[in-house]
């Protein structure tokens, strides 16, 4: 009878284990958080939801639709990435491009090192379990070290992450004596090719350096053909050092430094935090690669912290996703540049709710992919709790 019984909690964690899976891959691909700001600059009828960002697993997305009234005619949605970044600057505050590289950069191997760690957990036999988790966490270990430091390890990103760099770079605020960088991605890109489109051939000065291209090619090969013929341009003029190699180190290093030097170009404060990053970088992948170890070593028995981290760790996904939103929401009040027009005290803008930072209302709330987050918690919690009686009924 135990046997049967122990069968059937076999089953029933195991489907409620890939459920999570499945829940997994959707938290991926869909809006976690989003944040507005409302002020009567910004009125109602053409910014029904104010300036709204969305926060995703792997960037920041504009949270703007476009506007069809009789009064108002929109071709494309207003991109409140930039709105906001414009807003923010003023008090001296980063763009938003400027928060969570590593978070962002290191995303897609998360979600995968987490849904590892899951399939980890349904297995119950010690072996088994172990082989699987040895030869998964293998595989994430190469991938990781082709994205982050092999050559064009960049093109083996996620579409979204590339998108969402490419877009915090639409058109740099650069030397005033200089044309402006432009970068095919959000309002630019999508202008573009609607004019394209239309039988209008437009030229951008992105474009004077840009390759034939004979055969088709993908939005996400596009874009990061544009990013390294910003990078090549800042080259050039020797603002960086190193020719593309077009591995997401290089490329992530590059980009934060462009985000920070996007309105405040103080190269005394932007060096150290590029430094600070690729020190970051390291250290995060030496600590998953360690957390690969670790696990597979507690994987060789049934019960004991190391085991039951493979489901809590998963579990608390929606605390550790607040707890790091509110920890770049606290770095970015209290790290004004003092080259902001407007002179502020630091601040912990509002993680939750509404607020209010001089003529604007602010809005902070979770979004789809944390209510599936929230589901995703205790579906783990039954599993975490039949396996644990399965295991003292053996």
């Amino acid at each position: 009878m135990n046997a049967v019984n122990s069968k059937k909690q076999t089953i029933i964690v195991a489907v409620l284990g890939f459920i999570a899976l499945g829940l997994m891959a959707v938290i991926f691909y869909s809006p976690i958080w989003w944040v507005s700001l409302t002020a009567p600059n910004y009125p109602e009828e053409a910014f029904p939801d104010g300036v709204r960002i969305h926060f995703h697993m792997n960037g920041v997305f504009n949270g703007c639709q476009k506007v069809n009234k009789a009064e108002i005619q929109e071709d494309i949605a207003l991109d409140c990435v930039h709105e906001m970044d414009t807003i923010n600057h003023y008090v001296g505050m980063y763009p938003i491009a400027a928060g969570g590289p590593v978070e962002r950069g290191f995303g897609q191997f998360l979600m995968t090192f987490m849904g590892i760690m899951l399939v980890g957990f349904i297995c119950v036999r010690p072996k088994l379990r172990m082989a699987i988790m040895s030869v998964a966490f293998a595989g994430l270990l190469v991938w990781m070290y082709l994205t982050i430091y092999g050559e064009d390890g960049f093109h083996l990103q996620s579409a979204g992450y590339v998108e969402a760099m490419v877009t915090s770079m639409d058109q740099e605020a650069g030397d005033e004596q200089e044309e402006p960088d432009i970068v095919i991605g959000g309002i630019v890109g999508v202008l573009k090719k609607s004019l394209e489109d239309s039988g209008v051939v437009v030229d951008l000065p992105s474009d004077k350096d840009a390759p034939v291209q004979v055969e088709a090619v993908s939005d996400k090969e596009r874009m990061i053909e544009h990013l390294k013929l910003t990078y090549e341009r800042d080259l050039e003029h020797g603002r960086v050092d190193e020719p593309w190699n077009g591995s997401s180190f290089q490329v992530m290093t590059w980009h934060y430094g462009k985000s920070l030097g996007r309105y405040f170009n103080n190269q005394e404060e932007i060096v150290p935090m590029v430094a600070n990053l690729k020190i970051a970088l390291h250290a995060a992948f030496i600590g998953l690669a360690g957390a690969m170890v670790l696990l597979v070593f507690g994987a060789r028995k049934n019960g004991g912290i190391l085991y039951w981290l493979l489901v809590l760790v998963p579990m608390a996904l929606p605390v550790f996703f607040v707890i790091d939103y509110a920890a770049w929401l606290w770095w970015y009040g209290h790290t004004l540049n003092a080259m902001g027009a407007f002179a502020v005290k630091p601040f912990m803008p509002t993680v939750f709710g509404d607020g209010k930072v001089a003529q604007f209302a602010t809005h902070s709330y979770p979004y789809i992919g944390f209510f599936i987050m929230l589901a995703l918690s205790p579906i783990l919690a039954v599993a975490a709790l039949i396996r644990k009686k399965q295991f003292k009924d053996v």
